[in-house]
């Protein structure tokens, strides 16, 4: 506001000053949530791809995805009532302070928790879901990290990899890969097929993935690891049962 409108606020009184106020601030609350809503469409427009977390191809990686659009809309829920608050609470200042003072408790204390805990608690059961679960057709691939490439062995007898090849699993059967490393943290992750877990030194960790669909998808080394980190990408070929079968029937 310039010296003009300070002068007209003054003339006006407390009041009113204070209603135009909360006028101008609601005028750059929209004005900025316009702004937020344009940046937001074309940087959702972007989120496809090889290495999209927001393009699964799975139901883990649908899993993943659904979480973190669960989390979004409670973030975008929160900020919305927070900042209606300190609006109410701007507009209402020279009113009775125990009808502010039930919007910012309400809305600015009690929802929030009460919406993270719901948040925190829909987080833990998708997680839950998540994990290696016995009772399943499931086939198992062990994978070891090094600086700066993957190694993979199928135990049970799969098709051979390739040095550089990509690796291969049956569309619709759950793959659980036993991850581990030969010197430093290394983190594997296929976005679209699921989460991603680290690779430490000394340890075996175990992740879950499925493919519902053949295609090809990109995986990558999510921890800095060295100068080669960059490196650590590899292909994910899902192909058919039958096919799958064929490729291991010809490695032995």
């Amino acid at each position: 506001m310039d010296l003009r409108t300070d002068i007209v606020l003054l003339d006006l009184g407390h009041d009113r000053a204070v209603e135009v106020g909360f006028l101008h601030g609601a005028r750059l609350f929209r004005r900025l949530a316009g702004a937020i809503a344009c940046l937001t469409v074309p940087l959702l427009a972007g989120c496809t791809g090889p290495l999209s977390t927001l393009d699964p191809a799975g139901p883990n990686a649908a899993a993943v995805a659904r979480l973190w659009w669960v989390m979004l809309a409670g973030a975008g829920l929160i900020f919305a009532l927070v900042m209606i608050c300190l609006l109410l609470a701007y507009r209402r200042r020279t009113r009775a302070r125990g009808s502010v003072g039930t919007w910012v408790v309400g809305l600015g204390l009690v929802f929030p928790t009460t919406t993270l805990t719901l948040l925190l608690g829909y987080a833990i059961v998708t997680g839950e879901r998540l994990l290696p679960h016995p009772g399943q057709e499931v086939l198992r691939l062990d994978g070891t990290a090094r600086q700066w490439t993957w190694n993979f062995v199928y135990p049970d007898g799969g098709p051979a990899i390739p040095d550089g090849g990509p690796l291969v699993i049956p569309v619709g059967r759950p793959v659980d890969i036993h991850v581990t490393s030969e010197d430093v943290i290394h983190s594997f992750w296929i976005p679209r097929l699921g989460g991603k877990i680290d690779a430490l030194p000394g340890h075996v960790n175990v992740i879950r993935l499925q493919a519902s669909e053949p295609g090809r998808f990109g995986a990558q080394c999510a921890e800095f690891c060295g100068l080669g980190h960059t490196q650590m990408f590899f292909w994910v070929d899902a192909v058919p049962e039958e096919n799958f079968r064929q490729r291991a029937e010809a490695r032995r």
